[in-house]
Protein backbone atom coordinates (compact mmCIF):
# COMPACT_ATOMS: atom_id res chain seq x y z
CA UNK A 1 0.00 0.00 0.00
CA UNK A 2 1.29 3.49 -0.84
CA UNK A 3 2.09 5.91 1.96
CA UNK A 4 -0.70 8.45 2.50
CA UNK A 5 -0.13 12.03 1.41
CA UNK A 6 1.20 14.35 4.09
CA UNK A 7 -1.36 16.46 5.90
CA UNK A 8 1.35 18.86 7.09
CA UNK A 9 0.15 22.46 7.04
CA UNK A 10 -3.52 21.53 7.22
CA UNK A 11 -6.06 21.73 10.00
CA UNK A 12 -7.49 18.57 11.46
CA UNK A 13 -11.07 19.03 12.56
CA UNK A 14 -12.41 16.40 14.93
CA UNK A 15 -15.79 15.16 13.87
CA UNK A 16 -18.56 14.95 16.48
CA UNK A 17 -18.49 11.62 18.25
CA UNK A 18 -14.75 11.06 17.68
CA UNK A 19 -14.77 9.00 20.87
CA UNK A 20 -12.09 10.92 22.79
CA UNK A 21 -13.40 13.82 24.90
CA UNK A 22 -9.99 15.53 24.71
CA UNK A 23 -10.57 16.03 20.99
CA UNK A 24 -14.32 16.66 20.83
CA UNK A 25 -14.72 19.41 18.19
CA UNK A 26 -10.97 20.02 18.26
CA UNK A 27 -9.07 21.99 15.65
CA UNK A 28 -5.43 21.04 15.31
CA UNK A 29 -2.80 22.81 13.21
CA UNK A 30 -0.79 19.89 11.87
CA UNK A 31 2.89 20.82 11.83
CA UNK A 32 4.53 17.46 11.04
CA UNK A 33 3.22 14.35 9.29
CA UNK A 34 5.39 11.69 7.72
CA UNK A 35 6.11 7.98 7.88
CA UNK A 36 7.27 8.35 11.51
CA UNK A 37 4.04 9.90 12.82
CA UNK A 38 2.44 13.30 13.23
CA UNK A 39 2.52 16.31 15.54
CA UNK A 40 0.07 19.15 15.80
CA UNK A 41 -1.04 21.93 18.12
CA UNK A 42 -4.68 22.35 19.08
CA UNK A 43 -5.79 25.96 18.62
CA UNK A 44 -9.32 25.97 19.96
CA UNK A 45 -9.26 25.53 23.74
CA UNK A 46 -8.11 27.99 26.38
CA UNK A 47 -6.08 26.70 29.31
CA UNK A 48 -7.84 27.83 32.48
CA UNK A 49 -5.97 29.81 35.09
CA UNK A 50 -2.98 30.97 33.06
CA UNK A 51 -2.33 33.88 30.74
CA UNK A 52 0.73 34.91 28.79
CA UNK A 53 1.93 37.37 31.43
CA UNK A 54 1.64 34.75 34.14
CA UNK A 55 3.54 32.25 31.98
CA UNK A 56 6.27 34.80 31.26
CA UNK A 57 6.53 35.51 34.98
CA UNK A 58 6.97 31.78 35.68
CA UNK A 59 9.74 31.73 33.05
CA UNK A 60 11.31 34.81 34.67
CA UNK A 61 10.80 36.90 31.51
CA UNK A 62 9.51 40.47 31.52
CA UNK A 63 6.27 40.79 29.53
CA UNK A 64 7.40 44.05 27.95
CA UNK A 65 4.91 45.08 25.26
CA UNK A 66 3.35 41.61 24.90
CA UNK A 67 -0.41 41.70 25.42
CA UNK A 68 -1.73 39.55 28.24
CA UNK A 69 -3.68 36.91 26.34
CA UNK A 70 -4.97 33.39 26.77
CA UNK A 71 -2.73 30.35 26.62
CA UNK A 72 -4.15 27.41 24.68
CA UNK A 73 -4.27 23.72 25.48
CA UNK A 74 -2.10 22.51 22.60
CA UNK A 75 -2.87 18.86 23.26
CA UNK A 76 -2.66 16.13 25.85
CA UNK A 77 1.06 15.36 25.38
CA UNK A 78 3.73 17.18 27.43
CA UNK A 79 1.47 19.97 28.68
CA UNK A 80 4.40 21.57 30.49
CA UNK A 81 6.10 22.20 27.12
CA UNK A 82 5.29 25.44 25.29
CA UNK A 83 4.82 26.12 21.60
CA UNK A 84 4.27 29.34 19.68
CA UNK A 85 2.40 29.00 16.40
CA UNK A 86 3.08 32.15 14.40
CA UNK A 87 3.29 33.87 11.05
CA UNK A 88 6.36 33.38 8.88
CA UNK A 89 7.59 36.97 9.24
CA UNK A 90 9.77 35.97 12.22
CA UNK A 91 12.10 32.99 12.39
CA UNK A 92 14.21 31.70 15.23
CA UNK A 93 17.04 29.20 14.91
CA UNK A 94 14.72 26.32 15.75
CA UNK A 95 11.53 27.51 14.05
CA UNK A 96 9.80 24.88 11.96
CA UNK A 97 8.35 26.42 8.80
CA UNK A 98 5.11 24.61 7.98
CA UNK A 99 4.31 24.72 4.26
CA UNK A 100 4.99 28.49 4.12
CA UNK A 101 1.70 28.98 6.04
CA UNK A 102 2.94 29.37 9.59
CA UNK A 103 5.85 28.49 11.87
CA UNK A 104 6.12 26.50 15.07
CA UNK A 105 8.73 27.58 17.60
CA UNK A 106 9.27 25.98 20.98
CA UNK A 107 12.24 27.98 22.27
CA UNK A 108 12.21 31.01 24.55
CA UNK A 109 13.67 33.30 21.88
CA UNK A 110 10.23 33.77 20.32
CA UNK A 111 8.68 34.77 23.66
CA UNK A 112 11.53 37.23 24.26
CA UNK A 113 10.97 38.71 20.78
CA UNK A 114 7.22 39.02 21.37
CA UNK A 115 7.85 40.75 24.71
CA UNK A 116 10.29 43.15 23.04
CA UNK A 117 7.86 43.94 20.22
CA UNK A 118 10.21 42.33 17.68
CA UNK A 119 8.38 39.03 17.28
CA UNK A 120 6.01 37.72 14.65
CA UNK A 121 3.06 39.88 13.62
CA UNK A 122 0.53 37.21 14.63
CA UNK A 123 0.97 34.37 17.07
CA UNK A 124 -0.59 32.18 19.72
CA UNK A 125 0.94 30.30 22.63
CA UNK A 126 -0.01 26.74 23.56
CA UNK A 127 1.09 24.27 26.19
CA UNK A 128 1.26 20.66 25.06
CA UNK A 129 0.72 19.07 21.69
CA UNK A 130 -1.18 16.30 19.94
CA UNK A 131 0.98 13.48 18.70
CA UNK A 132 0.42 10.31 16.72
CA UNK A 133 2.71 7.31 16.33
CA UNK A 134 3.67 5.86 12.96
CA UNK A 135 0.50 5.24 10.93
CA UNK A 136 -1.84 6.16 13.81
CA UNK A 137 -3.23 9.38 12.31
CA UNK A 138 -3.62 7.71 8.91
CA UNK A 139 -5.71 4.98 10.56
CA UNK A 140 -7.84 7.58 12.34
CA UNK A 141 -8.36 9.43 9.06
CA UNK A 142 -9.59 6.21 7.40
CA UNK A 143 -12.07 5.70 10.24
CA UNK A 144 -13.51 9.18 9.62
CA UNK A 145 -12.58 10.66 13.02
CA UNK A 146 -10.95 13.69 11.42
CA UNK A 147 -11.56 16.04 8.54
CA UNK A 148 -8.50 17.72 6.99
CA UNK A 149 -8.86 21.27 5.66
CA UNK A 150 -6.45 23.80 4.22
CA UNK A 151 -4.53 25.63 6.94
CA UNK A 152 -5.60 29.21 6.29
CA UNK A 153 -4.01 31.72 8.68
CA UNK A 154 -7.25 33.64 9.12
CA UNK A 155 -8.91 30.64 10.71
CA UNK A 156 -6.31 30.74 13.48
CA UNK A 157 -5.72 34.43 13.90
CA UNK A 158 -9.06 36.05 13.02
CA UNK A 159 -11.31 34.01 15.33
CA UNK A 160 -11.43 33.49 19.09
CA UNK A 161 -10.41 29.97 20.15
CA UNK A 162 -13.94 28.63 20.84
CA UNK A 163 -15.09 29.75 17.35
CA UNK A 164 -12.20 28.35 15.29
CA UNK A 165 -13.56 24.83 14.78
CA UNK A 166 -16.93 26.14 13.60
CA UNK A 167 -15.28 28.74 11.32
CA UNK A 168 -13.07 26.05 9.78
CA UNK A 169 -16.06 23.77 9.18
CA UNK A 170 -17.96 26.61 7.52
CA UNK A 171 -14.89 27.45 5.38
CA UNK A 172 -15.29 24.08 3.64
CA UNK A 173 -19.06 24.40 3.28
CA UNK A 174 -20.14 22.35 6.30
CA UNK A 175 -22.81 23.66 8.63
CA UNK A 176 -21.73 22.23 12.01
CA UNK A 177 -25.29 22.34 13.31
CA UNK A 178 -26.18 19.59 10.85
CA UNK A 179 -23.52 17.13 12.03
CA UNK A 180 -24.56 14.21 14.19
CA UNK A 181 -22.35 12.44 16.70
CA UNK A 182 -23.85 9.05 15.85
CA UNK A 183 -24.85 7.30 12.68
CA UNK A 184 -28.00 5.44 11.91
CA UNK A 185 -28.94 2.45 9.81
CA UNK A 186 -31.01 2.38 6.68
Amino acid sequence: MDAPASLRGQFLLAMPGIGDPRFEKAMIALCAHDENGALGVAVDRVMPGITLHRLLEQLELEPGVAPDCDILIGGPVEQQRGFVLHTTDWLGEDSLIVEDRWCLTSTLDVLRAIAAGDGPARWLVALGYAGWAEGQLDDEMRRHGWLATRGEDGLIFDHRPPRRWEAAMRSVGIDPRLLAATSGQA
